[in-house]
């Protein structure tokens, strides 16, 4: 005979789940008030949304008491972001109000009201169920920026899977910031533009040789061997980057002019000396520490007089820190946990600082600011016009981290937290500087 459950217990179970939903919902209105009040954005508990989300509205709808418990309490700047890439939030509508809401969301409007909002996180917290453990978490270990460790951060997060990435970046798989004529111009266009204008600066002609350190799925060694004529060769971490450039560079019959290695950028003995080097989104992975290395081994592989593009995000904040805290790199925050681990960001300052002091001669800054969140802007529509594909290619999580991640940097860019700048360098020519042209080159 089945042993009866006590009458109590059956009848306080009802009770206790509505004592928790009364909770949940007095602690969601408090996050209300937090909000901009016309910041576009409804916080509502999953169920109790009314109807369709508005253009340009957007809806976060938490999936009851445990996950807003979840996402109270412990208190950590990753909280909404976890909460997303674990599902235990859902963002419908508009990503964009989403993130401008999130950047004005500010505690210091409940006023008095902040300690009531601790104690229903409390509350809730005592009996949630745990947090389920998120998949796609960087553990790194050994010594920072080491080549070893380096290795496994770049696979982390190009890795991922070629096709993910074919579903919204260009054609040629550009994975930087565009150059936009308009805002409404391509991003198939812009990309090709950008490229365009690399080699411009680099005075790229026939018969030149060209290194690309960090060169994705070589987009700029084919466009650089097919429209300037030139002896490209570029270098990734990444195996699955070089295996789909080598099949496009084969397919656009470059075979003779272009190639990608699998190679470390200090490894460049026996490639030899170049007429010109690039490095496009790339910078960002080298560290601080590494800085020094990273642009005498660009020094190495130029003759005197030799040019140097160095395209690269940048910090515009004191002190290395991100005005928005959840996207810092490289100190184990969001960025460094699932997107970019190891990441780390310079000033432009600092950068010009130690590429001078190995050697380069600074001809030209140009900042992009405006064109990277241009950039992001087109890779997270073109995502989400594809996000059923992106999620059978590479499941829910995955397709949530990028949407997330992109959104916000776009963020950084607009608030102008976050640069992208292009350092055009030139080695010295030998007994004085670089010998140049009266007017910059490049411009039409």
């Amino acid at each position: 005979m089945a042993r009866s459950e006590p009458l109590g217990d059956a009848a306080r179970r009802p009770a206790r789940g509505e004592r928790r939903l009364a909770v949940a919902r007095e602690a969601l209105d408090l996050l209300r008030r937090a909000l901009p009040a016309d910041g576009g954005l409804e916080l509502v508990l999953a169920g109790e949304a009314g109807g369709s989300v508005a253009p340009g509205s957007a809806r976060i709808a938490i999936g009851g008491p445990d996950a807003l418990a979840r996402l109270l309490w412990p208190p950590t700047p990753d909280a909404l972001g976890e909460a997303y890439l674990r599902g235990d939030i859902d963002i419908e509508g508009d990503i964009w109000t989403v993130i401008d809401a999130g950047r004005s969301f500010d505690l210091r409007r409940l006023g008095r009201t902040l300690p009531r909002l601790a104690s229903l996180g409390l509350q809730l917290r005592r009996g949630a169920g745990p947090a389920r453990r998120l998949r796609r978490v960087a553990r790194l270990s050994g010594r920072r920026h080491s080549r070893a460790r380096d290795l496994a951060a770049v696979r982390f997060h190009y890795d991922v899977g070629n096709d993910f990435y074919a579903l919204w970046l260009d054609g040629r798989l550009a994975y930087s910031c565009a150059y936009f004529e308009t805002p409404e111009t391509t991003l198939d266009a812009a990309q090709e533009a950008k490229l365009d204008l690399i080699c411009r600066k680099l005075r790229l002609e026939p018969g030149m040789r060209l290194l690309d350190i960090g060169c994705g799925w070589g987009s700029l060694v084919a466009f650089a061997a097919e429209r300037y004529g030139v002896e490209a060769t570029g270098i990734t971490l990444s195996a699955r980057q070089a295996e789909w450039a080598t099949d496009e560079i084969r397919r656009r019959g470059l075979g003779d002019s272009a190639r990608v290695l699998v190679r470390d950028y200090r490894d460049l003995d026996g490639l030899g000396l170049f007429d010109a080097v690039a490095s496009v989104g790339m910078f960002e992975h080298v560290g601080r520490e590494r800085l020094a290395e990273y642009f005498a081994a660009a020094l190495a592989a130029l003759p005197p007089g030799g040019l140097f593009l160095n395209h690269g995000i940048a910090t515009t904040a004191t002190g290395g820190l991100l005005r928005r805290r959840w996207l810092r790199f490289g100190d184990g925050g969001f960025l460094g946990r699932y997107v970019f681990p190891d990441g780390e960001l310079v000033s432009v300052e600092d950068a010009i600082g130690v590429a001078r002091r190995a050697g380069f001669e600074l001809l030209e800054v140009q900042s992009l600011r405006p064109h990277y969140a241009l950039t992001l802007k087109a890779w997270v529509s073109r995502l989400e016009a594809e996000r059923d594909r992106a999620r059978a290619l590479v499941d829910e999580e995955v397709y949530r981290t990028w949407r997330l991640y992109m959104a916000a940097a776009r963020g950084g860019f607009e608030d102008g937290s976050l640069d992208v700048a292009q350092l055009l360098l030139a080695r010295s020519a030998t007994g004085g500087p670089a010998e140049l042209p009266l007017r910059p080159w490049w411009q039409a």
